[in-house]
């Protein structure tokens, strides 16, 4: 495991990362938040990053969260969670119980399951769509022919707070396509939140105008267990 001296290194490795693109890029220092990506990592792994500073983690599945956040959180009560992960419909309250943003609504079987839960628990948890750029079969997410009706869809009938929009663009095509086509859809919508951009490409994403970027590795290490 690192040692926290590594840890607070790379953080502030990214953290100076993101404002020199964003410099570059023509936008304020603080125009983008860094999503810490603590998935795989336990709880002693993420305790001196929170110490650093950091408000804003990512985890992947509500199980896996489950085990390390409520306690994490009652000790930090300005951390924000965002689920970056699929969600299954049948864990949907749980993630409304324990997430603040939820990043991945790609469905519309979701988008109800959601409103129904966030009613039930009355919390009005942000929602970002994700939006399948490359059209890959096996990944999720909204075909992009299809966001503008879901985006009305789930403001209309479900009533969902819509922050923005998110991507993973495919591994073996350049990301700068994808990024611009997220961009594209989110502006016709009128959102303003665009999560894009991971460990190997987030300064490009804020070139394009990402205003989260979803980072793991380059703050915590190489992860050893896959997910």
């Amino acid at each position: 495991m690192s040692s926290d001296n590594d840890v607070e290194m790379r953080h502030r490795n990214v953290c100076e990362i993101i404002a020199n693109a964003a410099q570059e890029a023509g936008r304020a220092a603080n125009a983008t938040a860094l999503c810490a990506v603590s998935k795989t990592f336990p709880a002693d792994a993420i305790e001196p990053v929170i110490a650093l500073g950091q408000k804003i983690f990512g985890e992947n599945r509500v199980q896996e969260a489950e085990g390390k956040w409520p306690d994490l959180k009652a000790g930090h009560a300005d951390i924000e969670l965002h689920l970056i992960g699929p969600l299954q419909t049948n864990k949907t309250r749980n993630a409304v119980a324990l997430f603040d943003v939820i990043q991945t609504l790609d469905r519309p079987k979701l988008a109800q399951s959601l409103a129904k839960e966030m009613e039930k628990a009355d919390r009005r948890l942000p929602c970002y769509i994700q939006i399948n750029t490359g059209e890959e079969p096996q990944k999720a997410g909204i075909s992009p022919r299809e966001a503008d009706d879901f985006v009305k869809a789930c403001r209309d009938d479900y009533q969902l707070d819509i922050a923005g929009l998110m991507c993973i663009p495919p591994q073996n095509e350049e990301a700068s396509p994808h990024f611009a086509l997220l961009a594209d859809i989110a502006a016709r919508n009128g959102l303003t939140g665009l999560s894009m951009g991971m460990s190997a490409d987030y300064p490009l994403a804020i070139e394009f105008g990402a205003t989260i970027v979803r980072v793991g590795s380059a703050i915590f290490g190489p992860r050893t267990q896959t997910v």
